[in-house]
């Protein structure tokens, strides 16, 4: 008894709709491979992940690119370095931290110094005198303006040594 081959897929040679193979297409046998495999260690590495801002990555990869390294090896090798030298990565983290954390000090004190001047406002509204307010405000906004340049010279100079 001769007939029609009964194979799988879709008759007269039009895509399969059910997952069956498609027609004209290698099976998983005849892959083609793109080289020799990496040999892998017995033991496989563990892997770690690190999130970044846009900003951050892009520094990065400028980093990697001008040493010619994968972002990847960039992070590992400056992981590296920063581990290798602890006193001057410890010194850097902690000089940065203690003025940081000087400086949020000294904004909360300039937020209770803007509460007292409200007072003094509600006072002077009243009717009250306040005879050295014009020198007390002059002296507060020069330290709230030390302290933003101050702020800003930090955040510069991250951004400078990330870069």
């Amino acid at each position: 008894m001769t007939g029609p081959v009964r194979r799988q897929g879709a008759p007269d040679g039009k895509a399969a709709t059910e997952g069956g193979p498609q027609p004209g297409k290698a099976g998983h046998t005849a892959r083609a491979r793109k080289g020799k495999p990496r040999p892998r260690d017995k033991k496989q590495r563990p892997a770690h992940s690190v999130r970044l801002n846009e900003h951050e990555l892009a520094i990065i990869r400028s980093g990697a690119d001008h040493v010619g390294m994968s972002v990847a090896g960039f992070l590992a090798y400056s992981a590296l370095a920063a581990a290798r030298d602890q006193s001057r990565t410890a010194a850097a983290i902690a000089t940065e931290r203690d003025v940081l954390t000087a400086l949020f000090g000294v904004r909360r004190q300039l937020g209770w110094a803007g509460s007292n001047v409200n007072q003094i406002a509600k006072a002077l509204n009243s009717g009250a005198d306040a005879p050295h307010v014009a020198t007390t405000l002059d002296g507060l906004r020069r330290a709230a303006q030390a302290v933003q340049r101050a702020a800003d010279r930090i955040t510069n100079r991250r951004e400078d040594q990330a870069a």
